[in-house]
């Protein structure tokens, strides 16, 4: 390491670790560097509405079918309807699209972002925006889009016009690994509020990392520390799939490129656009502020109706040079400068604590942490993979005040594929569509209902609850299935249910 503040230390320990590959986050499913399968694959998953149980006196209908990995939903002043496009990463790929959904669920694209070229980079059109786009929101006349630009060398924040002009307001974010940027969100401040996941499944690169295709493409990447670290010095050894030697393995240390070690006390200077982070800036544009840090994936992100912002977070996962097992996914209640313990707590709990319990223990990365981390406000099903959420402002609707969050699920685990409702208040989280099946992807049953639901949203009068539904990602590599997305929505047809509701509640997932 070369960063000037620098001293030398005695060399790390070497921890060696196999990698283990594992289901990740949706987002980074849908930009996976290899073609989608065909529409045909599409024909088959059927969106029927009746295969979604909700609670009695609310029903559930398809908006819009045959979209491409869709991922997040948006309304104009007039209440107008849009979805977000992810598009893919590879040759030949369709570029990321915001669609606007007319009537009878017809498409009309308002603006198209940067194609990937036959070099395998993207091509700049009309101002940028490389794919994957990852989330987009409406304020004061214009859509803000979160673009990921995994091809171009590094994502933006774009400002783009309902006639479909495209410019970026932030660039060169640290969105190139396995976690993209999210959000973006307005606050009550005014603020344009978006995060960016980490590099990384737990602070070191690795195999792993390199089958998702990104290390081959910007070997020197790795996550970004927002303030000055400090190391322990550990080292781990893994495979290294860079090379055609039998038999090659690299050695690579926390916080840094692969095939970097670290020494004892080695110090990482933070700078900003870090990951794992949720940031800020003004509408117009400009640096990005930190707002807190410490995040694995900080991909939801809304404010409550007292103004709170809120971010769900996915744990770490037992794959890569350094897994944690059990790591719980969860809601923070975000306190402005705070860290939220990555790499070396999970939920507020240390992964290397020695008295045991739920979380597997590898070694701690950090020689000193910048904070003691918070318990989350709620902990949700291991691996449900929670997405975007929205809060109920309406009476119509029912549930004033709590939070309605889209769970993508892990069908190995059978957990999420499904829409909860969290009253913060007390952490509980209870299920409100689901399938009839169970929790388990519409494609491993018989119904044709939720496949991979990643965005929760209500319209503008706050009476219909929008649902984003990716589709089907199809074998090991998870990619997505031409147009077999669809937007739901959900809406009241009987008097609200009373506060003493008796809709049985996910207890395990109470707040600690």
């Amino acid at each position: 390491m070369n960063h000037p503040w620098m001293r030398s230390a005695s060399a790390g320990a070497v921890v060696a670790a196999a990698a283990i590959t594992n289901a990740a986050c949706v987002t980074s499913h849908v930009q996976a560097d290899r073609a989608p399968e065909t529409a045909s694959k599409a024909s088959a998953h059927r969106a029927h509405a009746e295969a979604i149980s909700v609670p009695a006196g609310y029903q559930v209908e398809a908006v819009a079918t045959g979209l491409t990995a869709p991922v997040a939903v948006a309304f104009d002043d007039a209440g107008h309807v849009y979805v977000l496009e992810a598009g893919g990463t590879y040759e030949g790929a369709s570029p990321p699209r915001l669609l606007e959904i007319g009537e009878a669920g017809a498409l009309k694209a308002v603006a198209t972002g940067t194609p990937v070229s036959k070099s395998g980079r993207g091509a700049p059109v009309r101002g940028g925006g490389g794919a994957p786009w990852t989330g987009v929101t409406w304020y004061e006349g214009a859509f803000y889009v979160a673009a990921s630009g995994a091809r171009e060398g590094g994502g933006q924040i774009l400002r783009v016009t309902p006639e479909g002009s495209i410019t970026p307001i932030v660039a060169e974010l640290p969105t190139l690994g396995d976690h993209r940027a999210s959000g973006p969100v307005i606050g009550p401040d005014g603020l344009l509020y978006f995060g960016i996941g980490s590099a990384t499944n737990a602070g070191v690169v690795g195999a792993d990392n390199v089958e998702r295709g990104w290390v081959r493409r910007f070997p020197s990447f790795h996550d970004v520390a927002c303030k000055n670290l400090v190391l322990m010095g550990d080292n781990y050894r893994t495979p290294n799939t860079l090379t055609r030697k039998p038999g090659s393995e690299s050695i690579t240390g926390g916080l840094v490129a692969f095939g970097e070690r670290v020494d004892s006390g080695e110090k990482i200077e933070g700078k900003l656009p870090c990951t794992g982070a949720i940031l800020r800036v003004p509408p117009t544009g400009g640096r990005p502020e930190l707002v807190a840090w410490g995040f694995r994936d900080p991909f939801g992100l809304a404010f409550t109706p007292e103004g709170r912002l809120v971010a769900t977070d996915t744990g770490m996962e037992p794959r890569g040079s350094r897994p944690v097992q059990n790591a719980p996914d969860v809601l923070w209640m975000i306190e402005e400068g705070r860290w939220y313990g990555f790499p070396d707590f999970a939920a507020g709990e240390p992964v290397w604590h020695p008295a045991g319990g739920a979380l597997d223990r590898p070694p701690r990365l950090l020689a000193t942490h910048p904070d003691t981390p918070p318990m989350p406000a709620v902990r949700f099903g291991l691996r449900s993979s929670p997405g975007r959420l929205d809060f109920s402002r309406s009476e119509s609707f029912g549930y004033v005040g709590e939070a309605f969050v889209a769970q993508a699920g892990d069908p190995e685990l059978k957990a999420g594929v499904q829409v909860v409702r969290v009253a913060l208040d007390t952490g509980v989280v209870t299920p409100f569509a689901v399938n009839r099946a169970g929790p388990l992807p519409a494609s491993q049953g018989e119904g044709g209902g939720l496949e991979r639901p990643v965005d929760a949203r209500f319209d503008p009068r706050g009476e219909a609850l929008y649902v984003v539904d990716v589709g089907l990602l199809e074998g090991a590599e998870h990619k997505p299935v031409k147009g077999s997305g669809v937007l739901w929505r959900v809406t009241h047809t009987k008097p609200a249910r009373a506060a003493h509701d008796k809709t049985p509640a996910v207890h395990e997932a109470r707040r600690r």
